[in-house]
């Protein structure tokens, strides 16, 4: 399989957790989103188009701050659930692909974003797709919810790591998969390239939240790697980290999670 065929699996697979995602996903900080409105000039009712909108994590806080918001989300069952979630907020969803979707409308959006979700869309298209959707003097923005590793953070990360060794998914040792707050890759240079967008404004931000055994388990049971993962293995890993966290005194887990906020002007 090419890495092409691999990446649209990866992709697919979230539609298998769709009924857990919007509970084990982390909620972003309200503050990455006054940040963001901030960045973007936007005011209230202004129209937001939304790359793969889940369950509507990133959605809902940005709809109850009034902008009228048009969600294009690839899994069937994620938008369904996100339908239920955003009930009675200004937000129409779409069930296809950004790479292919056509707006309506000949008006272009004051702003395109994503979260969580950008890394998905086929990189030879998406800036040009954001570009001609956008207004001109829009705004793309994006980022991810990833995880990053305090100096004298919790432990367990670390040490569970035999078992992901032992069942072949084990992390590099490369000090790239261990970022520590504000370390997290920053997209600029990629932004850039594209010579369809002006970078405005980037930020990290950090945040932690704590885990308790089945709490944590549902987690990576949105995580596509975990999701796709054979059956043995997930077994095996899930087993004990339910054995290790259990044998904690608060049989919970501290998981601090990093996003790069990107902000880019629409160039004319």
């Amino acid at each position: 399989m090419n890495s092409k065929n691999d990446n649209k699996k990866l992709r697919e697979s979230f539609e298998q957790a769709a009924n857990i995602y919007q509970q084990a996903r982390p909620d972003y900080p309200e503050e990455l989103f006054d940040d963001l409105i901030h960045a973007t000039n936007l005011n209230p009712g202004d129209r937001l188009l939304e790359v793969g909108c889940a369950t509507g994590k990133a959605t809902l806080p940005l709809a109850k701050r009034g902008f009228k918001i048009t969600c294009v989300e690839l899994g069937a069952e994620l938008a369904a659930v996100a339908r239920q979630n955003l009930v009675g907020m200004d937000v129409e969803i779409i069930n296809g692909s950004f790479e292919v979707w056509q707006p309506e409308a000949e008006n272009g959006f004051d702003l395109v974003f994503a979260a969580t979700a950008w890394k998905w869309v086929d990189p030879e298209v998406r800036y040009n797709k954001a570009w001609q959707v956008l207004r001109p003097g829009g705004h793309l923005a994006f980022w991810n919810a990833d995880h990053v590793f305090p100096d004298g953070g919790d432990p367990f990360f670390r040490e569970i790591q035999n078992v992901y060794y032992d069942i072949g998914e084990g992390k590099s040792v490369d000090n790239n998969d261990w970022p520590r707050p504000g370390e997290l890759h920053e997209q600029r240079d990629e932004i850039e390239k594209s010579g369809l967008f002006e970078v405005v404004h980037i930020r990290h931000f950090d945040w932690e939240r704590i885990y308790h055994v089945d709490e944590y388990i549902k987690l990576l049971e949105t995580f596509s790697g975990h999701i796709l993962m054979e059956e043995w293995k997930r077994d095996k890993l899930f087993n004990e980290i339910r054995v290790r966290l259990n044998s904690r005194p608060e049989k919970s887990v501290s998981r601090h999670w990093g996003a790069v906020l990107h902000v880019a002007r629409r160039k004319d």
